[in-house]
């Protein structure tokens, strides 16, 4: 190893520190990018970072009190000052009422989990060599057609290494890529969009996103205005995603035992309830193929949903929904004890499913009498925790779909909308297929959704956003 390399950083650190326990934590991360607009790329780059936190323990009978400090290009000779700094933070602070031991024995690994020792992972603009070839025919087509096609992938990989006092070297690299892509006509009156998440770019089909897209445009060229009201509404798997997204980050354990959720009821959770007359079924798994994720706990401060004490601790598969019934809620150790319910750390993928359910959009489309198409959603935004209602905007083209075929497009609308409480409306559900959800797509990536038919989807207003 370098002197340089971040396993090197862990273990300065760790010798460093003079507290009873210490987490250090070094992420190494590179990313590259590609920008277009009007049919030809614009931009491109390469970036590299690298951080370093250090999570002080001082236990006391008073109670554990914890310091975090983190700290980007940290030289070798600084480290010590970075660990003495979390030291002092500690000292400082309040008892920690999340405070539990920190983990001794590895959790398992993938055979495929690179070793400690080896250098970290990186991307270079070479990612993209396939996929531009691509992107140029794209570019050909979409020009010959009188199209107009935007957009921007990117591709990132961390390194993060995870040591602690108690003897835990653990290790996880994590690709992550996404692409957007949007297509307007010449007179830029019309638009659409579409986005795929994917680990190495080797996946992504530039040449069918473009035909969607021009699918969409041609839809776009009759214009229907329809007022708010709620109708039945086809939701594609990037739209759905978002939404259970924001469900799943909004289902944890602590705030349900504190009354403050959907997902509380006087004296509990609403764990074991049935949410869905559909046999919906939404799980995490890190060792999903294609959303593969840390089958352990990375934790660089403690949140109502994660804990700094569980560093380390495994991350298993778990089932939030099962047959449509809430089954688990996001769980520390600490609010495990609170709740009585098993531990289930957060999981940095998400996939729904409805058993048996094969049928893709274009069929849900057909089966259609009236109702909505959408594209995405954006500016998603909270409204009442109590409920978990959202409200946010459509986007890139609504559609208007009667006897089983698309008729025009409508104008955009605002929607307020709870999505626990819009999984008892759901009457169909598609094929999972892995989305990107398009409001969320810089925090989360990894996700698996199906289309859903929804009825009485509340567009509660008309919007002029384009």
């Amino acid at each position: 190893m370098s002197q340089h390399s971040p396993q090197h950083a862990v273990d300065i650190a760790l010798r460093s520190a003079r507290g009873d326990d210490c987490i250090v934590i070094a992420d190494e991360s590179s990313t590259a990018n590609l920008r277009w607009a009007g049919n030809t790329l614009t931009t491109n780059g390469v970036s590299r970072t690298r951080q370093l936190t250090v999570i002080a323990i001082s236990r006391a009978a008073g109670g554990a009190r914890v310091g975090v400090v983190s700290r980007a290009g940290v030289r070798d000779e600084q480290i010590a000052d970075v660990v003495a700094e979390a030291s002092e933070a500690a000292a400082e602070g309040s008892p920690a009422e999340d405070a539990q031991p920190l983990a001794t024995s590895a959790p398992p690994l993938p055979a495929s989990a690179p070793a400690w020792d080896d250098p970290p992972a990186a991307t270079e603009i070479g990612v993209f060599s396939g996929f531009a070839g691509e992107l140029g025919n794209a570019f050909a087509n979409a020009a010959s057609a009188d199209r107009l096609l935007y957009g921007y992938a990117e591709h990132q990989i961390t390194s993060t290494f995870l040591g602690t006092s108690t003897g835990l070297r653990l290790r996880h690299d994590q690709p992550t890529g996404r692409l957007e892509l949007n297509a307007k006509s010449a007179d830029l009156a019309r638009s659409s969009w579409a986005g795929v998440s994917t680990r190495d770019f080797r996946d992504v089909d530039v040449m069918a996103l473009e035909a969607e897209l021009a699918q969409q445009l041609g839809w776009a060229a009759r214009s229907v205005e329809l007022p708010a009201g709620r109708y039945e509404t086809l939701l594609p798997p990037s739209a759905v995603s978002d939404l259970m997204a924001y469900m799943y980050w909004s289902a944890g354990a602590r705030d349900a035992v504190d009354g403050r959720t959907v997902f509380s009821k006087p004296g509990g959770t609403r764990v074991g309830e049935r949410l869905s007359s559909m046999p919906l079924t939404m799980f995490s798994d890190p060792g999903t193929p294609g959303l593969q994720c840390a089958p352990f706990v990375i934790a660089h401060a403690s949140r109502r949903i994660s804990s700094v004490f569980d560093n380390g601790e495994p991350s298993p598969r778990t089932e939030w929904i099962s047959g449509g019934t809430l089954a688990a809620l996001i769980q520390t150790r600490y609010s495990a004890q609170l709740s009585g319910l098993p531990y289930t750390p957060w999981v940095d993928n998400l996939t729904m499913q409805a058993d048996g359910s094969s049928a893709s959009l274009t069929e849900m489309v057909a089966g259609t009498t009236r109702g909505l198409l959408l594209t995405c959603l954006w500016y998603v935004r909270d409204v009442d925790p109590q409920t978990l209602l959202l409200t946010g905007l459509t986007r890139d083209g609504v559609y208007l779909v009667e006897n089983g075929e698309v008729v025009g497009a409508v104008n955009n609308f605002r929607f307020n909308e709870s999505p626990v409480a819009m999984l008892d409306r759901v009457t169909e559900a598609g094929a999972t297929q892995p989305t990107l959800p398009r409001e969320l797509s810089d925090y989360f990536t990894r996700a698996a959704m199906p289309p859903l038919r929804v009825e009485g989807f509340n567009m509660s207003s008309v919007s002029q956003a384009s």
